[in-house]
C-alpha cells in the first residue's frame, strides 16, 4: 500500500512540475538600462510624450488595465498604436527584464524628473 501510495505521489509531483508555470523572475536593474537605451526616449520618467494619458505611473497602468508583467510584456513585444514592437529587436528575457522595471518604478513612484 505504502508503495502505490508512493508512485501516486511521484506522479502527482511530477504532473505539477511539467505542466505549472515558471514564476516570474526577472531583473529589474537589468530592465533599468535596456529601459533607458529604447523606452526613456518616449516614457522619460514614466511619462508618455507620444499619448500623456497613458503613462507608465501606476494611477494610469491599473486605469488602462496595464498593471501587470504580462500585459507589459505582450505590449513591447508586439507594440500597439503609436508603439513599436519590440519582438524583434529585444529577448524575450530582456522585455522581462524591462517589465519588472516598469512595475518596479511604478510602485515607488517613478523618479520625479
Amino acid at each position: 500500500m505504502k508503495k502505490i501510495i508512493s508512485v501516486l505521489l511521484l506522479g502527482v509531483a511530477i504532473f505539477t512540475f511539467t505542466f505549472s508555470s515558471p514564476a516570474f523572475a526577472a531583473d529589474a536593474a537589468s530592465g533599468a538600462a535596456i529601459f533607458k537605451a529604447n523606452c526613456a526616449q518616449c516614457h522619460i520618467g514614466g511619462g508618455n510624450i507620444v499619448n500623456r494619458a497613458k503613462t507608465l505611473k501606476k494611477e494610469a497602468l491599473e486605469k488602462y488595465d496595464m498593471y501587470s508583467a504580462e500585459k507589459i510584456i505582450a505590449q513591447v513585444t508586439k507594440g500597439k498604436g503609436a508603439m513599436p514592437a519590440f519582438g524583434k529587436r529585444l529577448k524575450a528575457e530582456q522585455i522581462e527584464n524591462v517589465a519588472a522595471y516598469v512595475l518596479q518604478q511604478a510602485d515607488k513612484g517613478w523618479p520625479k524628473r
